[in-house]
């Protein structure tokens, strides 16, 4: 008589077959293990896709969400972007396989989350690591996730203060994020910032140049409704 799956087993099987190019063998052992943890109970849908990663909402025991980040195996765009690591000294003896800068990735994601908190930036709460799963504060109203800022727009110039404020706070506290615009900023009771995932120290060679690049972007993309600032007192502002 066959054995009956676990409750777990089960879900895993029943849950995740709504991504199923990010679940290799790999990953669905993790994510088994954060179920048998009481980490997560279900992965519910899907919050967006990428070619580096996929973010899910997930439900944890009591009822309650989670974001749920799994950074791809099978990827070759990672190593196009390993600079990001090599000039990180936090990083410095990591491997170059696809696998080792893959949870690299997802390390300096849950490592620059942390930062964020302590910074007092709006950004996702990081919760849990698992190689290349990371489980984060789920950003969203009732059971429903913010949209992107590039989705809805922004409602002011207030807007562009507080994610200048939170890019000056994050730099106060060393960290760049490296690939800020419209598409990772989420729009909730304030703008919220994601993908960490790229975000650098000011230790690494090009945190100016990725610095003034973020500020670049996100002032563009605010100028197209009509709220403008000027360059160079946006960073002042950051840098003083």
């Amino acid at each position: 008589m066959a054995k009956k799956p676990s409750k777990e087993d089960f879900q895993l099987k029943e849950r995740i077959k709504i991504e199923s190019d990010v679940f290799d063998k790999r990953t669905l052992l993790n994510l088994s293990r954060l179920f048998k943890k009481g980490i997560v109970e279900t992965i519910d849908y899907p919050i967006s896709t990428g070619k580096e990663a996929n973010v899910f909402r997930a439900t944890v025991p009591g009822g309650s969400y989670v974001a749920v980040k799994i950074y791809k195996t099978e990827t070759a765009r990672f190593f196009r972007r390993s600079s990001y690591l090599e000039g990180d000294p936090r990083f410095s003896k990591i491997k170059h396989n696809e696998w080792e800068i893959v949870k690299a990735f997802a390390k300096k994601e849950y490592k620059n989350l942390t930062i964020c908190q302590d910074a007092g930036v709006h950004a996702p709460k990081p919760y849990y690591i698992l190689e290349n799963i990371v489980v984060m504060e789920f950003l969203g109203e009732g059971d429903l996730p913010y949209s992107t800022i590039e989705q809805v727009g922004p409602r002011g110039k207030g807007d562009l203060e507080g994610i200048l404020k939170d890019i000056r706070g994050m730099y106060k506290a060393g960290l760049v994020h490296a690939d800020i615009s419209e598409y990772n900023i989420l729009q909730g009771k304030v703008p919220y910032l994601i993908d960490f995932g790229q975000g650098v120290v000011l230790g690494h060679p090009n945190a100016g140049k990725f610095l003034e690049r973020d500020v670049e972007v996100i002032l563009k993309y605010f100028r197209k409704f009509r709220i403008e600032k000027d360059f160079k007192k946006a960073m002042d502002y950051i840098r003083e």
